[in-house]
């Protein structure tokens, strides 16, 4: 028996019996596929948020301290620091176990991307200037959802019986994205007929979805451990009705989802937002991800091995490498790679089989942390392919009370 299938049945096992509340401890790609120590991984994901974190500021940073005690992460192609940098930023810190990391950008998130009253009261600017002036005030969804599994977790690892900012205001948070009224023009970041993540909180954008945003790995997390009943049974209808969604929004031949899509899963061809949101572009990277994190984590749909097979297989195709943009049915849209994709790509190994999975895994392990302008949305999803092939991408459980 592999090694691959025996720790899916044992991951299986302990999730039927009720043994695990949260995941089983997660797969290690680089030992397992290119047999490298677990040393050998640590040091390889050191040393690339090392460079994020102390390289040099022009061309390797992306987490800048500042003189008050706070940090952002700075989307350094177009000079300015975004909810979606902030909260991968905080997720990376958490689960490195990296508390002064994870303090710093908070204490900023907070300070300066946190609206403290009004209609958007609980919810959190996209857009900022580095010195922290808010460039938009609305929302981008994927950040609060991202921010608030980070608190959930950081709260797991960090808070005590006595002091619980970090559970606190994850829970606050859970319950603004489910309950928010309708008002001023913001609306709630999840539809509550369709327990779907909307792309944006605002009566125009709440109509269709982000692929990408859609995190049944997480939602399985917030139906144990939200503190009120109805949002544990919210959140355990979003698990579901992503995983359906998925099955609708994925190619049938070559597994490719679209940036952006109505609810029923199909491509959004309005050009509202910006032409070619049908196709699979930048954001849409991270659904290779999202079905595979999910899949590992919970195994709850046998369909997601089907569907990671079928990307990895379109992209293996090919040829010299994987470009940035296709149609759905894929073609190229670009002549450009992106070491982002490759890192999103080896992800999906966490629910393919070896022999497909392996020259991603492969080439996630042999790329160089990326650099230069446009070095904030690669590096960072390079990042976390790095926690999840490399088996440090945990669901971070409650601490087991001492006796």
């Amino acid at each position: 028996m592999t090694r691959i299938i025996r720790n899916h049945i044992i991951v299986a096992i302990l999730l039927v019996s009720g043994a695990a509340e949260a995941a089983a401890k997660p797969r290690n790609l680089f030992h397992e596929l290119l047999n490298k120590s677990e040393e050998e991984t640590s040091r390889r994901i050191e040393a690339a948020w090392r460079q994020f974190r102390e390289g040099d500021k022009k061309n390797q940073r992306l987490f800048f301290e500042q003189a008050d005690g706070t940090a952002y992460i700075a989307d350094v192609g177009n000079g300015d620091v975004r909810s979606e940098g902030m909260s991968y930023g905080m997720m990376i810190s958490v689960q490195l176990d990296r508390h002064d990391d994870f303090d710093q950008l908070w204490k900023w998130v907070q300070r300066h991307m946190r609206h403290a009253e009004g209609p958007r009261r609980g919810y959190f600017a996209w857009q900022c200037t580095y010195d922290g002036k808010q460039i938009d005030s609305g929302s981008a969804s994927d950040g609060e959802e991202w921010i608030a599994m980070a608190l959930m977790f950081a709260s797991h690892r960090w808070d005590t019986s006595e002091h619980r900012p970090y559970g606190d205001a994850a829970k606050e948070l859970l319950t603004e994205m489910r309950t928010k009224p309708t008002q001023d023009g913001v609306t709630s970041i999840f539809d509550n007929d369709k327990y779907q993540v909307v792309f944006a909180p605002n009566p125009v954008a709440n109509k269709l979805t982000d692929p990408s945003y859609h995190l049944p790995a997480f939602y399985e997390l917030w139906a144990q451990w939200d503190s009120s009943a109805d949002g544990r049974k919210f959140w355990a209808a979003c698990a579901k009705k992503s995983r359906e969604f998925f099955r609708k929004a994925a190619h049938s031949e070559t597994g490719l989802m679209p940036e952006y899509s109505e609810f029923d899963g199909s491509p959004y061809r309005d050009t509202r937002f910006g032409e070619g949101k049908g196709d699979f572009r930048f954001d849409a990277w991270r659904t290779l991800s999202n079905v595979a994190l999910d899949y590992a984590w919970w195994h709850a749909d046998p369909w997601q091995v089907k569907q990671s097979h079928r990307v990895l297989r379109f992209l293996a195709t090919q040829s010299p490498s994987p470009v940035n943009e296709y149609t759905l049915s894929g073609r190229r849209l670009s002549e450009s790679p992106s070491s982002g994709l490759i890192a999103m790509a080896a992800t999906a190994g966490l629910a393919a089989g070896s022999e497909l999975a392996t020259p991603f895994v492969q080439r996630l392990w042999d790329s160089p942390t990326p650099e230069g302008k446009w070095r904030y949305y690669n590096g960072l999803i390079h990042m976390l392919g790095l926690l999840q092939a490399g088996g440090r991408f945990q669901a971070i459980d409650k601490p087991t009370p001492k006796e």
